[in-house]
C-alpha cells in the first residue's frame, strides 16, 4: 500500500482486521472458507466499482492553475490532518505541493526530493530548496581556503580517490639501491598530481567525489581557488548528477565538458549548526530538497514519514486526478451500497456480502473514537443520513457530529480507497485460505512436544505423546 498510494496503510490494517473478524463467525459456523473468499471477492469488485462512481476530478479542462493548485493543497491537508505535524499543515501542504510541482511533470520521481533533517530551531523554520542541498563531508585544513560560492559552474561527478595511501601490512618492495626507494615515492606523488592536472584542466570548479579527498588534493584545488567535497553520499551524488546532467566518473581519462554537470548558482551557507552545500538552477532535471528543522530528532523522523505521506497523495492526485470524500464517507456509502445489492441475492452470499459491507464502517468507527467522540452514536446517525441519500456524510471532529466532507474540502485521491480495499481483502483473503499451520515449540521457547519420553528411566521403553 505504502509504495503503490504512498498512505492508507493503517486503513489497510483496520479493513483487513475487521474483514477476518466478519469471517470468523462463518467460519464458525462451519461454512467453507472458499465460499466466504469468493464472497469477499465478489464484495471488492463492487466496493471498487462504487468508489469509481463517486470519485470526482479535479483537473477539467476549465480549472486554471489557482484553482488546481488549491484542490491539491487540500489534499496534502487531509494527507496531513491524522499526523503529528497536523498543527502546521497550513505551513506543510502549500511546500508539498510546490515539492511536486518543481519535478518533471512527465515522470513526478519522488527520489528527487531530498529530505535532510537539521537539528534545532523550531519546525516552521523547515524550507524548500529549488535544487539539491547536502550536508558539507568531511574535509581536511585547506576547505577553509577554498571558495564558498560561484555562478554558473562545472560539475566533476567522481568515484576516484584522490589521496596518498599508506601501504598495507603485507605490502613488500625490495630494493638494492637506497635511491630506488626514492624513485618509488616519486612515482606516488606523480600520479596523484597527474590526478589532479587532468581534473583542473577539464574546465571543472566543483568537484565532488564519493571516495576520500584527501589533504594535499584539498590544498591543491584551493590554491586554484576550486571547491571540492569528498566522501559524498551515494544518493547525494546520484542526485547531483541527476539534476545537473553530469555522468559519475570512475577514471580520469575521459573527463570533458561532456561528462561535467552545470547549475546556476552553487553556494554553501549555514542551516542551523550544520554546513550545507546548495546547487540551485539546474537545468538538466527537476529536483528540490526539504531541509526540516526542529527540536527532537524523533519528532523530525516522524515529520519526515509524514511529509513522504502528503508527497505520495498530492503525487498520485496530480497523476490521477480523481479524488473522494474522506472522513468516512466513502466507507459508509460503500457499505450501504453493498447492503442494499447483498438483498438481491438469493443465497448465502447474501449474508457473506452483508458482513463484508459492515466492515467498512469501522474506519468512520475508529476516527470517532480516535477524536473521543461516542462512535456508536456516530455511525449510527452516519447510517441514518446515507439512506437519506447524503453520500457524502462523513465524522466531524471538530463538531462531535457529521458533515458534509466534500464540501469541507476532506479529499483523498480515488487510488488511496481502491488500494486499500484490494489490499486488505487480499490480505484477509489469503489469511483465509490457509488450512493448517506447522509450529515448531523450540522456536517459541516452548517444551519440544514432540520428543520420545522413557517413563521408566534410561531403560524403560520410549513414548511418543
Amino acid at each position: 500500500q505504502d509504495d503503490m498510494a504512498g498512505d492508507g496503510t493503517t486503513s489497510v490494517v483496520l479493513l483487513a482486521g475487521e474483514f477476518l473478524r466478519q469471517a470468523k463467525t462463518f467460519l464458525d459456523d462451519g461454512v467453507h472458507p472458499r465460499i466466504v473468499i469468493r464472497g469477499f471477492r465478489k464484495g471488492a469488485e463492487l466496493a471498487l466499482e462504487r468508489v469509481r462512481a463517486l470519485s470526482e476530478t479535479i483537473q477539467r479542462e476549465d480549472t486554471g492553475p489557482q484553482a488546481r493548485r488549491a484542490l491539491l493543497e487540500r489534499c496534502a491537508k487531509t494527507a496531513l490532518n491524522s499526523k503529528l505535524i497536523s498543527g502546521q499543515k497550513d505551513f506543510f501542504a502549500p511546500m508539498v505541493v510546490d515539492a511536486i510541482e518543481l519535478l518533471d511533470p512527465k515522470e513526478l520521481d519522488l527520489g528527487m526530493i531530498g529530505i535532510k533533517k537539521v537539528p534545532g530551531g523550531s519546525v516552521t523554520d523547515s524550507m524548500l530548496v529549488s535544487g539539491v542541498a547536502f550536508k558539507r563531508t568531511f574535509s581536511y585544513a585547506g576547505f577553509e581556503q577554498q571558495p564558498k560560492q560561484f555562478t554558473s559552474p562545472a560539475i566533476a561527478l567522481l568515484n576516484v580517490e584522490l589521496e596518498l595511501k599508506s601501504e598495507k601490512e603485507n605490502a613488500e618492495i625490495r630494493i638494492e639501491d637506497p635511491s630506488e626507494y626514492r624513485k618509488i615515492v616519486d612515482a606516488e606523488w606523480q600520479i596523484i598530481y597527474r590526478k589532479l592536472d587532468k581534473i583542473r584542466e577539464s574546465g571543472a570548479k566543483i568537484i565532488l567525489s564519493k571516495l576520500p579527498i584527501g589533504d594535499l588534493a584539498t590544498q591543491y584545488f584551493a590554491d586554484r581557488e576550486l571547491f571540492c567535497a569528498g566522501r559524498v553520499p551515494k544518493a547525494d551524488l546520484e542526485r547531483v548528477a541527476a539534476a545537473t546532467g553530469g555522468i559519475i566518473q570512475t577514471s580520469l581519462e575521459d573527463l570533458n565538458d561532456d561528462v561535467l554537470g552545470h547549475c546556476d548558482h552553487f553556494e554553501e551557507k549555514q542551516v542551523g549548526g550544520e554546513r550545507f552545500n546548495f546547487f540551485q538552477g539546474c537545468k538538466a532535471s527537476h529536483s528540490c530538497t526539504l531541509l526540516l528543522r526542529g527540536g527532537a530528532e524523533q519528532f523530525m523522523e516522524e515529520t519526515e514519514r509524514s511529509l513522504h505521506d502528503a508527497l505520495m497523495i498530492v503525487k498520485r492526485a496530480v497523476q490521477h486526478s480523481s479524488v473522494v470524500a474522506g472522513g468516512g464517507a466513502i466507507e459508509m456509502e460503500i457499505s450501504k451500497s453493498l447492503r442494499d445489492h447483498a438483498l438481491t441475492i438469493a443465497d448465502k452470499t447474501q449474508l457473506i456480502l452483508s458482513a463484508y459491507a459492515r466492515a467498512f464502517e469501522v474506519i468512520p468507527a475508529q476516527l470517532a473514537e480516535n477524536a473521543g467522540f461516542d462512535m456508536t452514536l456516530i455511525v449510527n446517525q452516519l447510517r441514518k443520513e446515507h439512506a437519506e441519500g447524503k453520500q457524502y456524510a462523513g465524522v466531524d471532529i471538530e463538531n462531535e457530529g457529521t458533515m458534509d466532507t466534500y464540501k469541507a474540502f476532506i479529499w483523498e485521491p480515488a487510488i488511496v480507497k481502491q488500494s486499500a480495499i484490494s489490499a486488505a481483502t487480499e490480505a484477509a483473503c489469503t489469511i483465509l485460505s490457509v488450512d493448517e499451520t506447522v509450529r515448531n515449540p523450540k522456536s517459541q521457547g516452548l517444551p519440544d512436544q514432540g520428543a520420545p519420553v522413557r517413563p521408566g528411566g534410561p531403560g524403560g521403553m520410549p513414548s511418543i505423546r
